[in-house]
């Protein structure tokens, strides 16, 4: 069998609606549901939004502080990674619930278009996030929606603004962003090895129909893998997923046909390295 493969589940985002699709848990106590379910499933790593009582994204640290005990809770071990991303508030607001001291964090080190906006990450912004994730032990997540993104990650590590190794995940298929390109993605693999060491773990998300193309890209090529409600709210052009869990299924099965473990927390922990903190 070849090396372990960490499955993310992103559960809700700040964008899918019921509308959209049913399942897409908008609640805290709706969240903790699908993510218990996901859990089971196999996925080791949340990464979580949270809503206001209208279903519209919020960065509320209250929030995600009722979501974090819940999920500690209900899915003992798993890594729970909250989000920083623009959609739930602007400025530093944005690293409101980073005290609340999460397993890991997103952290977005660079600017990129989206497909109505620009999604802003100005130079001061991510070095004050980077600067409180250092403070309170949390271990970010660059999200690298361009090639400078996995740069920039590179010159804050050397620099000390980011602790240890990156961990960084690679997002094609957001319009206006990066598209799903095949060259792109193996040059984006050769840089991260390049950089951060052959043995330098690493993921992959891609967006609506393309998130099973990232999924069998990155399991196949040794990476891991990220899927879920936020990122695609179908399992293919005509159905809709009936929840996390079974996204997280159909990456576990990829797992199977590359004769890759599903990692369990304990091993998802270890690569990453994530302690468990008590």
């Amino acid at each position: 069998m070849g090396k372990p493969c960490i499955i993310c589940v992103a559960i809700t985002g700040s964008l899918p609606t019921k509308d959209n699709n049913p399942a897409v848990p908008i609640t805290v106590s709706e969240q903790i549901e699908s993510t218990q379910e996901a859990f089971e499933a196999g996925a080791t790593i949340a990464h979580c939004h949270v809503r206001d009582d209208e279903g519209k994204p919020t960065s509320d640290p209250e929030r995600f502080g009722k979501l974090l005990e819940g999920l500690k809770q209900h899915c003992p071990g798993m890594i729970v990674q909250l989000s920083t991303g623009g959609r739930s508030g602007a400025g530093q607001a944005r690293g409101g619930m980073l005290p609340l001291k999460p397993d890991m964090a997103s952290l977005s080190v660079g600017s990129n278009n989206f497909p109505t906006r620009v999604y802003e990450n100005p130079p001061d912004l991510v070095d004050w996030l980077a600067s409180e994730m250092v403070e309170h032990g949390v271990k970010p997540e660059i999200e690298a929606f361009d090639l400078s993104h996995i740069l920039k990650a590179h010159e804050m590590w050397q620099k000390g603004q980011i602790e240890a190794r990156p961990y960084v995940q690679f997002v094609m298929g957001v319009k206006n962003a990066m598209p799903v390109d095949r060259m792109v993605f193996d040059y984006y693999i050769q840089t991260v090895k390049r950089l951060f060491g052959e043995e330098a773990a690493w993921c992959a998300a891609g967006i609506g129909p393309n998130q099973i193309v990232l999924n069998e890209w990155a399991i196949s090529q040794g990476g891991h893998a990220r899927t879920g409600l936020e990122d695609n709210v179908r399992i293919d052009r005509n159905t809709l997923a009936p929840s996390n869990a079974a996204l997280v299924t159909r990456a576990a099965e990829l797992c199977d046909k590359y004769e890759r473990p599903v990692a369990d927390w304990q091993t998802a922990r270890e690569i990453l390295g994530v302690p468990l903190v008590a």
